[in-house]
């Protein structure tokens, strides 16, 4: 019988202290700075992972025993711990092996890089490194990789991110250590506006919808919204209505598929007419319709302009 722990699956179990805990799992991710691990961390969060950046190793203990605690809802957790924390760093080795004697599931993902690579990356930021604050850049790497070395080893996952941008970074994280069966829906936000109150910021995807029919100009339908059947009645005059839903849908088909696969969370789509009130607010409510119908969005609607007067 052996003291070692086991792994399943890439994560460190214990066979003789299970934990009566539902934390399922904790990432804790090191590596390089300059690596990536940032935008590592934001993978996890935008998964719904409990996310902490910069934790000295001796508070991950802390942070388990608040997650272990009876009644505590985070079920998965990724925390940040590098050679920031300086001298407390070398006690991470000793961490990942109380977390294995305690029966809590974890695994280490390491970011690595070449030397030119992280050289690039600091002098397009400007910034100092943790090691070296007075010093070269280059010296603090090489004592990086000095205190480095002996995590990297026991790391479940070793990704090399030089030459790679994060688009990549993020897909080959979420592929590694985020099953499709298990990964967050994309986000889909829609929103209606009116072009005269101005563009949505935040929008990625603009649609403008002023070549259908304007009910603005039929006096029985100006004081109404795109809520009502008869407005969408008189939007479908003509066949281009349907005509455009015909296009539209094959799109969103195409389109949302690829932006989970690129590591997108949240895509916001906004739909505008001239006054917000009448196109824009039934494509959006025929749109949100079928989206829901997907299993791999979460729809939220906002019809921003629908409360302006019709004058």
């Amino acid at each position: 019988m052996t003291d070692r722990p086991a792994t399943i699956a890439g994560m460190t179990v214990s066979e003789e202290a299970p934990a009566t805990t539902s934390l399922e799992d904790v990432v804790v991710i090191t590596g390089f700075s300059g690596a990536g691990k940032s935008t590592a961390m934001n993978v996890f969060e935008d998964d719904g992972y409990f996310c902490v950046d910069n934790l000295p190793p001796e508070m991950i203990r802390g942070l388990v025993d608040l997650f272990v605690h009876e009644g505590a809802k985070v079920r998965r957790a990724a925390v940040v711990s590098d050679v920031r924390a300086r001298e407390l760093f070398e006690t991470l080795g000793a961490v990942l092996d109380d977390l294995a004697e305690r029966g809590i599931a974890h695994r280490v993902l390491f970011l690595d890089a070449d030397e030119t690579t992280l050289l690039g990356r600091y002098k397009e930021t400007r910034r100092r490194h943790p090691l070296s604050p007075t010093g070269s850049v280059a010296q603090g790497i090489a004592a990086e990789r000095a205190a480095l070395e002996h995590i990297k080893a026991r790391a479940d996952f070793v990704l090399d991110t030089s030459g790679i941008g994060p688009a990549t970074l993020r897909r080959r994280i979420a592929e590694e250590f985020l099953p499709r069966h298990v990964r967050a829906k994309l986000a889909v936000t829609l929103t209606s506006f009116g072009h005269k109150h101005g563009l949505p910021r935040d929008a990625d995807i603009v649609l403008d919808l002023r070549f259908l029919p304007n009910p603005h100009w039929e006096p029985g339908l100006r004081s109404l919204t795109g809520f009502d059947p008869r407005v969408v009645q008189y939007m479908s005059r003509g066949g281009k209505l349907d005509a455009f839903h015909e296009r539209l849908a094959p799109l969103l088909d195409f389109l949302i598929p690829e932006y989970i696969a690129e590591g997108k969370a949240h895509l916001a789509i906004a739909i505008g007419c001239t006054g917000g009130r009448h196109r824009s607010v039934a494509i959006t409510e025929a749109l949100a319709a079928r989206l829901r119908a997907r299993d791999d969005v979460e729809v939220e609607v906002v019809h921003r302009d629908v409360g302006h007067s019709a004058r």
